[in-house]
């Protein structure tokens, strides 16, 4: 694909609790709202970090799939519940000060800051719905 741009604009991200996960996503990690809409009943918002307001992040309920299958959905609460569906990486730089700033939210911590064999350090917490986000500070080359 030689001389085609593309990139990443939208990522969603099933939330059980929209208004919570609103709240960790602005309040906690200071994103921006950038819409909040409702299409037949079903309500999702997206969130941008400050610094990318063009690449959103789309919270929705995990009904607002409308190709799942109802016998899905418990499935899905399942596996969302364990963390095993949604995973977001987030480069900071200072991982510590951004740990210790979440963390103060009472945000549920997965990974204390650490250093990683590839230099990098890095930390993961679960967001209110349990997906994990892990926050990264590269190593300086």
């Amino acid at each position: 694909m030689t001389g085609t741009n593309i990139k990443l604009v939208y990522w969603t991200l099933a939330v059980h609790d929209l208004d919570a996960a609103l709240g960790f996503y602005r309040d906690v990690l200071g994103f921006q709202i950038q819409d909040d809409v409702e299409v037949e009943g079903m309500r999702s918002v997206s969130v941008s970090p400050p610094t990318q307001p063009d690449v959103r992040i789309v919270l929705e309920p995990p009904s607002g799939n409308r190709s799942v299958r109802p016998t899905d959905r418990q499935s899905i609460t399942d596996l969302m519940a364990d963390g095993l569906l949604g995973r977001l990486v987030f480069v900071t730089d200072n991982c510590d000060a951004t740990f210790e700033h979440i963390e103060a939210s009472g945000a549920d911590v997965i990974q204390e800051p650490i250093n990683q064999p590839s230099g990098a350090r890095d930390c993961a917490f679960r967001d209110p719905s349990g997906n994990m986000l892990r926050f990264t500070q590269p190593h300086d080359r």
